[in-house]
């Protein structure tokens, strides 16, 4: 089950250093976040997690694996890339196939670096990369809703079903409004039609502040209005400095506490850009822990056990019978799966549990 985060922006804004030192980081940290290059510009990471720790030392774990998240440095837009300016074709095709955007917005000054637009304004970035993509998608959906129009007249079905929806979105492309604006007020069903049709503007954002290295900690004007700008739409917003991140992707292990230390940062800033791309794939984590390994493995929030149990294996999820289940406070403080058990907190729950982020699990299936 892959994951996929597209890394984008406009040129210079810091886009590819961060994806840079993403994954320089995790090479360094192979022993806990493996990382692996699958093409290129595109890069696998671990997703950090002190819980896997804890876990491990008590179930005597030769090996920590975590979870894992891709993220894909996508080709810098420029405005015009809805009507095929600079690498603007490639640049939407390359969206598409990704799950979520992670959108860098440069929010430091430096005059040695020119910025595409002649000036420093990251809302207005934002708003440069956010109309190339609602037009894209309005140009997209107006040619397509014409065929499902005519398929709904004579009672398709899943036409039917997809005209309210696209004519919802159009409305909202048309008042300058992202596709997933809409998400909010829509049921199960119809978030299901509008992720079936593959929007650029239906997918969750994350904006990644690019910040020079004395804001790292705190923070800055621009870092600010994006914030502002991100909780009016839904969105989320993290603080990074690329030059901070590029640093502490050549220290070794025992220097970088002390150099997050001196910048006043309890942790690099491209472990919360992972956890935050996590978050906002609205995926979860669950265990599997034993002498071999303690695994760590992702699934969409709101999963069943079965669901889960067929990230594994498919055969887990086709022949399942039940999940013995551990919270992760009870393993921790009670000391691990026996305690658990003589103490009543392991579970065994069926086909309708829903797991929860930090479970403990051990699946029975019949193959």
């Amino acid at each position: 089950m892959g994951f996929r985060c597209g890394i984008v922006g406009l040129p210079n804004v810091g886009k590819s250093t961060l994806f840079n030192a993403l994954t320089k980081t995790a090479a360094a940290q192979a022993a806990n976040y493996p990382f692996c290059t699958i093409e290129p510009n595109t890069g696998d990471v671990g997703v950090p997690d002190k819980r896997m720790s804890a876990i491990a030392k008590i179930g005597k774990s030769a090996q920590i694996i975590p979870t894992r998240i891709t993220f894909v440095d996508i080709a810098g837009l420029v405005r015009g890339a809805s009507k095929g300016e600079g690498l603007g074709n490639q640049f939407l095709a390359n969206i598409r196939e990704v799950d979520a955007i992670v959108h860098v917005l440069r929010c430091f000054e430096d005059d040695d670096i020119t910025h595409v637009e002649g000036r420093i304004n990251p809302v207005a970035d934002a708003e440069t990369v956010e109309t190339e993509l609602m037009l894209s998608d309005l140009e997209s959906l107006e040619r397509r809703i014409v065929g499902v129009r005519k398929k709904a007249q004579g009672k398709d079905k899943e036409a039917m079903a997809q005209v309210p929806i696209m004519e919802a979105v159009l409305a909202r492309l048309q008042n300058g409004e992202p596709a997933r604006v809409l998400l909010a007020s829509f049921d199960a069903e119809e978030r299901r039609e509008l992720r079936n049709l593959n929007l650029l503007t239906s997918k969750p954002v994350l904006y990644v502040c690019n910040v020079a290295e004395a804001d790292a900690a705190t923070g800055n004007e621009y870092s600010r209005a994006v914030d502002e700008m991100a909780k009016k739409q839904g969105a989320r917003a993290v603080v990074i400095s690329a030059a901070i991140e590029a640093e502490i992707a050549q220290l070794g292990e025992d220097e970088v506490s002390e150099y997050l230390e001196a910048m006043g940062l309890t942790e690099p800033g491209l472990d919360r850009l992972i956890s935050e791309g996590y978050a906002l794939l609205d995926l979860i984590t669950y265990f599997t822990v034993g002498p071999k390994e303690t695994r760590a493995w992702t699934v969409k929030r709101g999963a069943k056990a079965p669901a889960a149990a067929g990230v594994i294996h498919t055969d887990f999820e086709k022949g399942f019978i039940r999940a013995q289940t551990i919270g992760y406070d009870d393993f921790v403080t009670l000391g691990g799966e026996v305690a658990a058990k003589e103490a009543g907190k392991a579970r065994d729950e069926g086909k309708e549990y829903v797991v929860q982020d930090g479970d403990i699990m051990m699946f029975k299936f019949n193959v």
